[in-house]
């Protein structure tokens, strides 16, 4: 049965036309799916859908979401993220290298909060790993999340006692009051990628969001995995952040807000 669905000029461009025919006539495409967008199912045969490929450095998935949440589109995510969210999509997987087997990767995962720096509040981002990051192309069991960050630009900190310096380049998005990206340079001076992406957009409280729009920055700081956790309280936050900077596992800068 033929779907209701929207492949983009970008995303059979990926996919190439025989498999954006297959998927347009029925034959590949899902009757339900979780919108990959608001999480709710949705229906190709009865509602208008969105194609979005998410491709990363090695792989690509595409994915289905309601045509009122997203438009069809291509997503460039890092890999690590990309393997992470796998499980979480609903869609079909394209290896775009058959014969490399990637191995589970490490989520992100994003926690908001209000820093207090200097006798002024601060909306931050924690950034912890779910696991260890291995350098791409490596096979080796180390954790290389806190070098890589630093190899493109965040600062080590030792104590949480003034605002970290800007990272030109990067930026924190956020549209209607709700967080949906982290974006890092594109390639060659191209467009801004998605470094973090949320699958579904997160909420942030209104102090949160008024901060942002005050200062129109975001600190963000990234620890590896097991040196924050989820706090349940932001001053238990503020701790657990103190703790990581006094043991040396802890990076930040401050990004641009796009969007408010």
């Amino acid at each position: 049965m033929p779907r209701m669905l929207d492949v983009s000029d970008e995303v059979r461009a990926e996919i190439g036309d025989e498999e954006a025919d297959r998927l347009l006539a029925g034959e590949t495409a899902p009757g339900s799916y979780d919108c990959t967008s608001c999480r709710t199912p949705g229906d190709s045969a009865q509602e208008r859908t969105s194609t979005v490929l998410f491709i990363g450095d090695e792989t690509a998935v595409l994915a289905f979401a309601h045509a009122g949440c997203l438009p069809s589109q291509v997503v460039q995510v890092t890999e690590e993220q990309l393997q992470g969210a796998v499980k979480s999509i609903t869609g079909d997987t394209v290896d775009l290298e058959p014969d490399k087997v990637v191995p589970e990767q490490a989520v992100l995962g994003v926690t908001s909060g209000l820093v207090l720096i200097g006798g002024e509040l601060h909306p931050a981002l924690v950034v912890e790993p779910t696991g260890a990051i291995a350098r791409p192309g490596s096979t080796g069991g180390g954790d290389e999340f806190l070098p890589l960050l630093i190899e493109q630009g965040f600062m080590p900190l030792t104590e949480l006692s003034a605002v970290p310096p800007v990272l030109h380049g990067w930026s924190v998005l956020l549209a209607v009051g709700r967080l949906h990206a982290v974006l890092q340079p594109g390639p060659v001076g191209g467009q801004p990628v998605a470094w973090w992406q949320a699958h579904q957009p997160l909420q942030v409280t209104e102090g949160w969001r008024a901060a942002a729009n005050k200062h129109q920055q975001v600190l963000m700081f990234a620890a590896p995995a097991g040196s924050i956790g989820r706090q349940p309280r932001e001053d238990l936050l503020r701790d657990a952040l103190d703790k990581a900077a006094a043991n040396g596992k802890l990076v930040a800068s401050t990004l641009p807000l796009a969007g408010t």
